[in-house]
């Protein structure tokens, strides 16, 4: 189980869990000859500050109550969540040798059968509405607990993903804090190719959420922001995260192609030198 005392009380401490989540998670991803990679680790931070600090939850009572809620509405990033529920506890490190074998829990995509899991996810567009819904539950039944969704940038070209900001909004869901992992890239190319989604803090604002712009990869800015929920009473948060696709090892920084590819042994070798990590 993890080595860390929760929640995590400085910097360099999530910074060190965030190193430690790319490392499995890069393991996890060549021994499956997995993709998505890139995805992963732009996330990374992000995730390293929610699990390392944010959110109230307990490992070892994953149904508790009274739980924050994470819906990673990317799921094409499961094993950087995988990494990050191994971290924090949910489960043995041991456990995610298995990822995308035959009969592991442990899928491609998100699945709601890994300890920790809220809900399974990977059809873009969904998850922000799945969060709303959340939402919507505690304040009717005048519960205490947050619900997180980790958006893509690609999946704000979703329609679906719009109707649940004007829902959002419409029911003054204070208890919703969204992030946008804002890395620029998508599946077929850049965000701003393919479908420009700017000005995207200007678009939130003007459909009734409160913004914050952070650097995605700025544990310490991150935190700040996130303890600062809500931003507004009576408006739903969102954080637009600028990160970098493949952040933290050099060739995959900003590249397109580890969308899809997946590190050879070489690849592995020089990935696990630059985090400091080791198999």
């Amino acid at each position: 189980m993890s080595q860390y005392f929760f929640p995590l009380d400085n910097e360099e401490s999530v910074r060190h869990m965030a190193r430690k989540m790319r490392g499995m998670a890069l393991c996890m991803v060549h021994s499956a000859n997995a993709s998505h990679i890139g995805s992963c680790f732009s996330v990374a931070d992000i995730l390293a500050v929610l699990y390392g600090c944010t959110l109230r939850i307990r490992p070892d009572d994953p149904g508790w109550a009274e739980r924050d809620r994470l819906v990673l509405s990317k799921g094409h990033s499961a094993a950087i969540l995988y990494s990050a529920l191994a971290a924090r506890g949910f489960f043995p490190e041991e456990s995610l040798k298995s990822y995308c074998r035959q009969g592991s829990l442990f899928l491609g995509h998100v699945s709601q059968s890994v300890p920790g899991v809220e809900v399974s996810t990977g059809s873009l567009g969904h998850g922000l509405s799945i969060a709303c819904g959340m939402a919507l539950t505690g304040k009717r039944t005048g519960r205490s607990f947050r619900v997180f969704n980790v958006l893509s940038d690609g999946e704000l070209d979703a329609g679906s993903t719009w109707e649940a900001i004007l829902f959002a909004s419409n029911h003054r869901l204070d208890n919703l804090m969204a992030v946008v992992d804002y890395n620029k890239l998508q599946g077929f190319g850049r965000v701003e190719e393919v479908l420009s989604l700017e000005p995207l803090v200007d678009k939130f604002k003007a459909f009734g959420w409160a913004v914050n712009e952070v650097d995605g990869h700025d544990v310490a800015c991150i935190r700040q922001v996130l303890s600062g929920m809500p931003f507004e009473t009576g408006k739903p948060s969102i954080i637009i995260a600028h990160t970098i696709k493949g952040k933290g090892i050099g060739y995959m920084e900003d590249q397109l192609a580890w969308h899809y590819k997946s590190p050879n042994d070489d690849q592995l070798a020089q990935g696990l030198q630059e985090l400091g990590c080791f198999e």
